[in-house]
């Protein structure tokens, strides 16, 4: 063995316990119980006795090298990946844009090339998406990329912001995708908002005077979420084998949504920020409010509650962070709520506070939290079981959380950006080791990565996602 890891809170697919787990070859090779493995086997023995062990963190949402204001973008692979290992998270999933006179193929290879290969310290995938009216041919083209390993496909339900124009589907170009994902076993990631509702109030509220972004929950409202929500799934569940990821959900009626659809039996999934269920609307008149603020918006503590249930339930499926790591120069240079950067530094702290959140502050299973932080993730987008998993075969992505680490969160020991906002959150837990495919590549303060250890993954949605609504706890 190359890794042996001893440890009493090992999560498994047997449950949490005491378990060695032996790495060769950057693979999880063996799972076995204690004493099963003399140290001289291994080349080198962790003891996370009094650990916590878990799969690596699989970030699903993260957005980078993105365009920003006065001509920046947001922080690139190299930056993001190096604060992800440090946080636990060992996968993270990007968008490949699409862009009018090049085909689909052309995008991914495109994005990989300019923005990730050999530019990333942990592995990646990527996301296609779509934008605006969408010409019949690159619809066809869908399946090719799907076999290619990219089965999942962004789409906006609405321009987010006035001054955008050609980012959103119209309906009937979203159900003609819908018809080619069912078809050819893809996922469709919706950002869901109903932009009638969304550009009146952006007009109302030009009209009234009230400009600041500190009203941004009034135009990127609950009932926008509500409406938006529920005539998206009401047309996948009207088209066969379409299954919807909707992203950021943030408010009680999306929830809502999610949960009754998939009572119905429908494969629709939540996803969540570690953002929308700690922070408020409220938050936004804090100095430097904008630090909160990623689209739709904050919304209210009632919300939170209904975030933390569905987390439960099986309607929030994964937590991920809609990244974009930015200056805070940069993060704060709008301050109206048509000019608002979006996106956010949260990357880094995303397992810790989640395990504070879940685990140690509600009492949950670390089951449900690994599940939350990386297995759903890599079962709706087709990494399981090489990714998301402490299991024989999966690739040996594994943290060790040390309890002994708590600490008070500080922008200066953090790696994303000159800002947190997380400053002064109390964590329960710090990755004392992660390791990428057996590699140690984060050992306390010392970072270990290569740019060229990252990793494309090529991806296959398995059948339970497609056929219903997996994930769920219940």
């Amino acid at each position: 063995m190359d890794i042996l890891i001893r440890g009493d809170r090992v999560a498994t697919l047997h449950g949490v316990g005491a378990w060695e787990v032996a790495i060769k070859n950057g693979k999880i090779a063996v799972v076995a119980a204690p004493g099963t493995f003399d140290e001289r086997d291994a080349g080198r023995v962790i003891d996370a006795r009094g650990k916590v062990v878990i799969p690596g963190g699989i970030d699903p949402h993260i957005h980078c090298k993105f365009p920003q204001p006065m001509g920046t973008t947001s922080a690139p692979p190299h930056d993001v990946s190096r604060a992800a290992l440090f946080g636990g998270t060992t996968t993270m999933i990007d968008f490949a844009v699409w862009e009018r006179g090049e085909s689909l193929q052309h995008t991914l290879e495109k994005r990989d090339a300019d923005c990730w290969r050999g530019q990333c310290h942990c592995d990646y995938g990527l996301h296609v998406l779509l934008t605006g009216k969408i010409p019949p041919e690159i619809i066809e083209q869908i399946p090719e990329v799907i076999q290619a390993g990219f089965p999942s496909i962004k789409i906006f339900t609405t321009e987010v912001r006035p001054e955008r124009s050609n980012w959103k589907l119209d309906y009937g170009d979203i159900w003609e995708v819908l018809q080619v994902l069912g078809k050819n076993d893809g996922i469709a990631c919706i950002h869901a908002e109903d932009n009638d509702l969304v550009m009146h109030m952006y007009e109302k509220m030009f009209r009234q005077g009230r400009v600041g972004f500190q009203h941004m929950s009034e135009v990127h409202s609950n009932l926008s979420e509500d409406l938006s929500y529920r005539r998206i799934i009401r047309l996948a569940e009207n088209v066969e084998r379409a299954a919807l990821y909707l992203m950021h959900t943030s408010a009680r009626s999306g929830v809502d949504a999610i949960a009754e659809s998939r009572a119905r039996g429908f494969p629709i999934y939540g996803e969540t920020l570690h953002h929308y269920a700690l922070f408020t609307s409220d938050d936004y008149r804090r100095p430097n409010g904008q630090i909160y603020h990623t689209y739709p918006s904050l919304k209210t503590k009632s919300d939170h509650k209904a975030l933390w249930q569905g987390m439960q339930t099986g309607a929030i499926s994964a937590i991920a962070t809609d990244g974009i790591c930015t200056p805070l120069a940069i993060k704060v240079s709008g301050d109206r709520i048509d000019n608002t950067v979006g996106g956010n530094a949260g990357v880094e702290p995303r397992l810790p506070v989640m395990y504070t959140e879940t685990v140690v502050n509600r009492g949950w299973p670390v089951e449900l939290f690994v599940d939350l932080v990386s297995a759903n993730a890599a079962r709706i987008f087709g990494l399981y079981p090489r990714k998301g998993v402490i299991a024989p075969g999966a690739d040996a992505d594994i943290v060790v959380l040390d309890p002994g680490l708590r600490r008070k969160l500080s922008k200066d020991d953090l790696h994303e950006a000159d800002y947190s906002p997380w400053e002064g959150y109390a964590v329960a837990a710090w990755p004392q080791i992660t390791l990428l495919r057996g590699k140690p590549v984060v050992e306390g303060p010392r970072f270990l990565g290569d740019p060229r250890d990252g990793r494309l993954l090529a991806r296959k949605i398995a059948e339970p996602i497609l056929n219903g609504p997996a994930c769920s706890r219940g």
